[in-house]
């Protein structure tokens, strides 16, 4: 079966360890599909973002037994890839980590509040 890069990679994912290596480290987390090695992660991100990649690692999450009721299913595995920019590039994901608070730790809001 032919991959193209649009069927590679399904979503980038959004979560607190994603987060941290992003802003660390620079690194983006995809989750991508089963069937495609580092060699295609590689080509796919090159090609959908024009950026140069310096390395990709590959993580296979098995899926977890859980219940609803009496009734017990297996979730889906997933497969997750790492991917670890070259220097000075970067790619900009509309949205990626809005939702999650990137703002500053310890910003405080301010709320218009009417006078009693």
């Amino acid at each position: 079966m032919e991959l193209t890069i649009f069927d590679v990679i399904k979503k980038p994912v959004m979560s607190n360890k994603s987060l941290e290596l992003f802003k660390k480290l620079g690194k983006i987390t995809f989750e991508v599909n089963k069937l495609a090695n580092k060699i295609v992660i590689r080509e796919a991100v090159e090609k959908a973002w024009n950026v140069k990649v310096a390395g990709v690692r590959i993580i296979t999450v098995p899926g977890k037994a859980k219940s609803f009721g009496r009734k017990v299913y297996n979730t889906p595995s997933k497969k997750k890839a790492i991917v670890t920019l070259k220097k000075g590039y970067k790619i900009d994901i509309p949205g990626m980590f809005e939702s999650m608070g990137t703002g500053g730790a310890g910003e405080k809001i301010e709320t218009e509040r009417e006078p009693a």
